[in-house]
């Protein structure tokens, strides 16, 4: 209040109106920006009307918020204290529910071989509190390389990324496998990548525990 600092140029105009934005006692209310800014329209067209360029993986959401709230994110003033306290990311609940479930909409994943080979859920990763810091590393889990650089529902089911399957390749019979595995006094069976990763001498190298890099003869 004491020293705001000046308007960005895009409202220079308003300079002197200090009452076209804000509302005595009331600071600045959603609907005094809505009078020249209609939230559907923002990114497509200018506060006249003229239609803007579209810059390619540039979204318009502002049609997609649950409501108005427009100095959650904004603040005209370029005032030093202003500019410090308005710098933050952008909250996804302000958005409607679904429109924060659609994460493809206005994110473009990265080029990388996991996420070409992700349809959708990206919450497995990432949420609406921290995109940036999610990582993943197939490689600690299991090697994508040879006859394993498949697409990720070959062993992900219905893009399910807490459940894997190796029989979408390994057509074994599932009471021949229990069989074997038993001979050699190993119970669980379910992990197969656990015991069974992908080495660079062959196909199937254990990690040191016995024989098939399986447990002992206990079920526990």
């Amino acid at each position: 209040m004491v020293a705001p600092g000046a308007l960005m140029p895009g409202h220079a105009a308003l300079t002197t109106d200090c009452f076209a934005c804000h509302a005595p006692f009331r600071g600045t209310p959603a609907a005094r920006c809505e009078t020249c800014h209609k939230p559907a329209q923002i990114g497509i067209t200018t506060s006249k009307g003229k239609p803007l360029p579209q810059r390619p993986g540039k979204t318009p959401f502002h049609g997609k918020l649950a409501k108005a709230d427009c100095i959650a994110c904004h603040s005209d003033h370029a005032g030093p204290l202003l500019a410090q306290s308005r710098v933050h990311a952008f909250d996804h609940t302000l958005l409607q529910p679904e429109a924060a479930r659609q994460c493809a909409s206005c994110h473009r994943a990265p080029k990388t071989a996991v996420h070409q080979g992700v349809k959708g859920n990206c919450a497995t990763c990432h949420n609406i509190k921290g995109w940036t810091p999610a990582s993943f590393d197939h490689d600690r889990y299991f090697r994508l390389d040879s006859d394993h650089n498949v697409a990720c529902t070959t062993c992900h089911v219905r893009n399910d990324f807490k459940r894997y399957t190796c029989y979408g390749c390994h057509e074994h019979s599932p009471a021949r496998v229990i069989a074997e595995h038993r001979e050699e006094g190993i119970r669980k069976i379910e992990d197969c990548a656990r015991c069974h990763r992908r080495g660079e001498g062959g196909e199937h190298h254990g990690d040191g525990r016995g024989e098939h890099g399986g447990e002992s003869g206990d079920d526990d």
